[in-house]
């Protein structure tokens, strides 16, 4: 007796890659008798801890990227690379989503096919990408094979479970957002500038059209207890705080049953639906199945976590808080998989206090804002102003002043006093730190030496928060108090002292004593800057003479280091030679 399939050929090696036993296309039930498939478990300890997983939302092809791409990028970067500053392994996937009406729209306009449409700008994020220097390990594209193969995986399993239907479906439809939003969410708007009146989104204000087709639907309404379950257990599953709310309050206001097809006849630029050519997956489901794609979806048994998922956190915009915080959970959760531990959802960036939007032009070019600031000094900026919360005004200005405050007046400035003086040695300050003859602190020093025991703990700490841009302020707060110490403690002053009685072993111990406190805050916060600003960072460690193999997290502590004060790169004469130069007087 035999039992007949009804998975398609066209997939059924990941059927078997993934240990389901519906894999062949035809099943005698003798044979599977004789042999069974292996079982969906393992007795066996994991060997190895499962990575730290990052993502980035894959950013839509219809338009070049602007900076409020850059800051998602650098936001997920620093994100990624703490947890390697602390030792573990970790994975950053980043990528473009390349279907949808929009793509297909904007490829005819500009008269090219849409594969070539989208390769273009594909490029043009990868080269952001590395320009930014993201240490990401894997770039994902939705045109390619083996996310096609899952998204189609993905979408067979939810038919099987009996998740997805058929039916009519009519509502007002945004291209712009590639959703249908309810009607009560619709209201009438007037173009100011055509006079024209027009049906929007109140949520993002972007015209809708209303659609009635016949297409696929998932069942998005049985899922409101689970999910609600789910933010129960975890509060923090989204950060921040008032967004959590948000989500809670919609899901707790009831779910509709979500289209996930379009009619081939209005969209051809996608995933064919599995089993039915006349209907083409819906552009969210395509794209948030990317983050499973490079994690190996489908998995063999036992390897789950090998890649990585579930995701450790995953960072988007604070516009696509409904897909990724209740679509996408609800989608893994119909097939029993682990939904991202946390959501990071970001605010924008602002471009004369209105919102950065491809749509309007009203964008910065990343490229030529690391043209004129450089990577570094950009993805402080960023990190450092970039809102979380609330959203952040984006300006030339302001990046001057951060950077002459921060940078090259602030952490700048306190290596050059350290390291360039000849009246003292930070080699010899930390010999003698470490020798046990140091002279006695005073309360400044003990203040000093207070802040730089806590220092790492409490940037991780806000790290742990999802929140790199405190940890960031809470750095370059040690960098000017730091900078207030050693103008108190004038040890220049002391060595004129001194000049005049070499026999006066109390000064030059006092001198000692400031010198290491002073070098030992540089010394600790570029090990903590690294994630934020890896070239300079890793600079400024190789002019205090810190070796490669002691800049982890760990060493990162007071006192942690007794081999360095010998500089392995030069530090230089002047300011247009420091670590920090003054920036180029824009013509």
């Amino acid at each position: 007796m035999y039992v007949r399939r009804i998975v398609p050929t066209a997939w059924s090696q990941l059927l078997l890659r993934a240990g389901n036993q519906k894999g062949h296309e035809w099943v005698c039930r003798s044979c599977s008798a004789k042999f069974p498939y292996p079982a969906r478990f393992s007795t066996s300890r994991r060997s190895l801890e499962k990575p730290y997983y990052v993502t980035t939302p894959i950013f839509y092809v219809n338009a070049a990227p602007h900076v409020g791409h850059l800051y998602t990028m650098v936001l997920s970067d620093i994100l990624k690379r703490w947890q390697v500053l602390r030792g573990k392994q970790a994975i950053l996937c980043t990528g473009t989503d390349e279907h949808g009406m929009k793509i297909q729209r904007a490829a005819a306009q500009a008269q090219t096919p849409p594969k070539e449409f989208c390769d273009l700008t594909a490029e043009t994020f990868k080269s952001l990408a590395k320009r930014a220097g993201l240490s990401n390990d894997h770039f994902v594209r939705t045109t390619d094979p083996d996310h096609r193969e899952a998204v189609q995986y993905f979408w067979q399993m939810l038919k099987e479970r009996e998740y997805i239907y058929e039916s009519k479906h009519e509502g007002w439809y945004c291209v712009s957002d590639e959703t249908y939003y309810p009607e009560s969410t619709i209201e009438k708007r007037l173009d100011p500038f055509t006079g024209r009146t027009f049906m929007a989104s109140q949520e993002t204000g972007k015209e809708v059209e209303w659609t009635s087709e016949r297409n696929y639907h998932f069942r998005l309404s049985a899922f409101k207890d689970r999910l609600l379950d789910l933010y129960k257990s975890n509060p923090e599953f989204v950060v921040p705080a008032a967004r959590m709310s948000d989500v809670v309050r919609w899901v707790s206001e009831g779910l509709e049953d979500l289209s996930v097809s379009r009619p081939v006849e209005r969209l051809t630029w996608g995933i064919p639906v599995p089993d039915d050519e006349s209907q083409t997956i819906y552009v969210w489901l395509d794209a948030l199945v990317n983050y499973i794609t490079k994690a190996g979806y489908p998995w063999a048994p036992g390897k789950e976590s090998a890649l990585g998922w579930p995701a450790d956190v995953q960072v988007v915009g604070k516009d696509i808080v409904r897909f990724h915080c209740i679509y996408w959970p609800a989608f893994l959760l119909a097939l029993d998989l682990e939904p991202p531990k946390q959501i990071l959802t970001h605010a924008h960036w602002t471009l004369n206090h209105q919102k950065m939007a491809k749509s309007t032009g009203n964008v910065v070019n990343p490229f030529f804002a690391i043209d004129r600031f450089g990577v570094d000094a950009m993805r402080y900026y960023l990190a450092l102003e970039g809102g979380i919360a609330n959203d952040s005004d984006y300006g030339n200005d302001f990046i001057v002043e951060r950077y002459k405050k921060g940078l090259q007046g602030g952490l700048g400035n306190l290596v050059s006093r350290i390291t360039r003086p000849k009246i003292w040695s930070v080699q010899e300050a930390v010999q003698v730190a470490h020798s046990g003859r140091a002279s006695d602190r005073d309360q400044s020093t003990m203040i000093q030496i207070e802040m730089l025991q806590t220092l790492g703990e409490k940037a991780n700490a806000k790290m742990e928060e999802l929140n790199p841009g405190a940890a960031l302020h809470t750095i370059m707060n040690a960098v000017y108090e730091t900078n207030k110490y050693l103008q108190y403690q004038q040890p220049w002053a002391v060595a004129k002292l001194l000049a005049n009685d070499q026999k006066d072993t109390r000064l030059r111990a006092k001198i000692d004593c400031t010198v290491y406190h002073c070098a030992e805050a540089i010394r600790i916060v570029g090990i903590l800057l690294q994630p934020y600003m890896p070239s300079k960072a890793s600079q400024l460690l190789d002019m205090l003479g810190v070796d490669e193999s002691r800049r982890t997290f760990a060493d990162a502590k007071l006192g942690a280091d007794d081999t360095y004060g010998d500089a392995k790169a030069p530090v230089g004469r002047d300011a247009w030679d420091g670590l920090f130069p003054p920036l180029p007087v824009e013509k």
